[in-house]
């Protein structure tokens, strides 16, 4: 049931959360116990941005059930073991049915693990440096923006250290899946549980 006046779905278990985050069995659990919880590491960070660039364009729900088999695929988004991947990774990947197989998002993710060697103080801290934990809490879905000026800021330094596929969008969407931002709605029960 939703709640017009907040925007939040109520659920079978009484507990109001974000609506997209009720409709499917996968989203009710990656919305309950993940989405927006605060991530750090590098691999883990590495891991959620390589995932949004994937997903762009088509529907997160694809991503989600794939996401195993980009783990595999992907050497469990090993910083190294990607950066080191060539020609014969690139062909294996995209006859991977598992994966989407889109070869520039293919190349962008390999050229990024290696960008992300180069980063001094790691890619984690890196993102970490623009969260925006401030501001206000969305009431609705329409509260909340596709990019912001923080993820607009890290796309750019994202790409001036050589990173591919990485716009203010997606990148908006690493920071939400990764808790730089608290994107839950203010009535979601999940706000307050990070």
């Amino acid at each position: 049931m939703a709640d017009s006046a907040l925007g939040t779905a109520v659920g079978p278990d009484g507990k109001p959360r974000c609506p997209w985050g009720l409709s499917t069995p996968d989203y009710v659990a990656y919305h309950d116990v993940e989405w927006g919880r605060q991530v750090r590491g590098d691999r883990e960070i590495f891991e959620r941005l390589s995932l949004e660039a994937f997903q762009s364009g088509l529907s997160w729900l694809t991503i989600l059930r794939k996401r195993e088999n980009f783990r595999k695929a992907f050497a469990g988004f090993d910083l190294a073991a990607v950066a080191e991947f060539g020609d014969d990774d690139v062909a294996r990947l995209l006859a991977d049915a598992g994966i989407v197989r889109n070869r520039a998002k293919i190349n962008a993710a390999i050229t990024n693990a290696g960008a992300a060697l180069e980063l001094k103080d790691g890619l984690s801290d890196l993102f970490w440096g623009y969260a925006d934990p401030d501001r206000p809490a969305p009431r609705t879905l329409a509260d909340l923006p596709a990019q912001t000026p923080a993820s607009a800021a890290l796309a750019k330094d994202l790409r001036k250290r050589g990173f591919a596929f990485t716009g203010p969008v997606t990148v908006y969407a690493a920071m939400q899946a990764c808790g730089l931002v608290n994107d839950h709605l203010a009535a979601c029960f999940a706000r307050d549980a990070r």
